[in-house]
C-alpha cells in the first residue's frame, strides 16, 4: 500500500463527512476531466488514458502546472496519485468509507523537496487551505447531485 511521505516537511491531513452515495462521490472524484466543472481551484484537468496505475494525467491549479501518476487505485475505496511540481515532490491518498447513507472522505499528502524545506509553513498553510476546498467542492457537488 502506497502512503504519503511521513517525513516530508509539510503533511496535510483532512477529512469531511458527505450525504450523498459513494458511487456518486467517487465518480466525480475520480473523473479527472471534469474537475474544472465542480472545483473552481483547477483550471485544467487532462487524463492520459484510463485511471489505472501507471497512467498519467496533466492539470493546472493555483498556477502551477502538475503531471500526476496514478500511484494505486482500489475502486470505490483508495486512490494515490503523485508527481513533482516546480521542485515539490508530492503524494497525495484519498480514501473513500461509506457509513450508513454517508461517504467519509479522507485525504492525506505530502510535499518534500527544497522549495517545501524552505517555506514549510507557508506552503502547509497553502496545502491545507487548497484540500479544505477541495473538500468542500466536492461534498457541495456530490450533495447536490442527491
Amino acid at each position: 500500500m502506497v502512503t504519503i511521505d511521513e517525513t516530508a516537511p509539510v503533511i496535510v491531513r483532512l477529512s469531511i463527512e458527505i450525504n450523498a452515495p459513494l458511487a456518486t462521490v467517487w465518480g466525480l472524484h475520480t473523473d479527472i476531466a471534469a474537475w474544472p466543472s465542480w472545483n473552481t481551484d483547477i483550471d485544467r484537468a487532462e487524463p492520459d488514458g484510463p485511471l489505472i496505475p501507471g497512467n498519467r494525467f496533466s492539470w493546472r491549479t493555483h498556477g502551477l502546472e502538475i503531471t500526476s501518476t496514478v500511484r494505486e487505485l482500489v475502486p470505490g475505496q483508495r486512490i494515490v496519485w503523485g508527481g513533482p511540481a516546480d521542485g515539490i515532490s508530492g503524494v497525495h491518498v484519498w480514501t473513500f468509507e461509506e457509513e450508513g447513507d454517508h461517504v467519509i472522505v479522507r485525504t492525506e499528502e505530502s510535499w518534500g523537496g527544497a522549495p517545501a524545506e524552505a517555506a514549510a509553513d507557508d506552503l502547509g498553510k497553502a496545502l491545507h487551505d487548497s484540500l479544505e476546498s477541495w473538500l468542500s467542492h466536492l461534498k457541495a457537488r456530490a450533495e447536490q447531485a442527491v
